[in-house]
């Protein structure tokens, strides 16, 4: 039998979390694990302009590197989302909630890798550029805000290291990769010009 999408359990301004525990939705718990979902919907946005971008042969094959990328990275937001919202006082931490070390290995090695066929940094730059780049920043921006989020609720509960560095890399990975994307699309970067003109 086909389950309900509506439960009518949440009307009232409250949730469970995964142990049994009922919150107000205006939980820093939820507000962590909600931003970490917000971040994986904008990641979908920016899969589906990969998906639409790739028109020669070396693009096609660079983008599907960052496609399947992309698309573990979103399962490790999951990952994230699932242990941000486990009460570990009533129930232990499922083994499909854990942000292992390889994880955050996988990250590094991505950024290492992209960041050696980019131009150096040498000025602050702007969003924007191709639209894949652009949204690529947007996801970064949300990235940040989902990591200052979840260092708040750090404050109140154990979160593991592993989880923080992996939201911190993972940042810096749309940063490099929005680089590439403009690179990929020949589209110049903006530099940032601090008088304002």
């Amino acid at each position: 039998m086909k389950s309900n999408v509506y439960t009518r359990t949440g009307d009232a301004g409250q949730t469970s979390l995964i142990g049994g525990t009922r919150v107000s939705k205006t939980d820093l718990r939820l507000e962590a694990y909600g931003t970490v979902d917000e971040l994986n919907a904008q990641l979908g946005l920016l899969l589906a302009y990969l998906s639409d971008a790739a028109t020669d042969e070396a693009l096609t094959a660079s983008r599907a590197t960052d496609v399947q990328l992309l698309l573990g990275v979103q399962s490790c937001l999951f990952t994230i989302g699932a242990a941000l919202a486990t009460d570990c006082s009533k129930v232990p931490l499922r083994p499909t909630a854990v942000v292992t070390p390889e994880m955050v290995s996988q990250l590094e090695q991505a950024i290492d890798r992209i960041d050696a066929e980019l131009p150096p940094l040498r000025l602050f730059i702007l969003p924007g550029g191709g639209k894949a780049a652009a949204v690529a920043h947007v996801c970064r921006t949300v990235c940040r805000r989902a990591e200052r989020r979840i260092l708040a609720l750090a404050q109140q509960i154990e979160i593991a290291p592993e989880l923080l560095a992996y939201v911190n890399r993972l940042s810096d990975y749309l940063f490099v990769l929005s680089r590439k994307l403009n690179v990929d699309e020949k589209k110049e970067e903006i530099i940032w010009n601090k008088h304002g003109k």
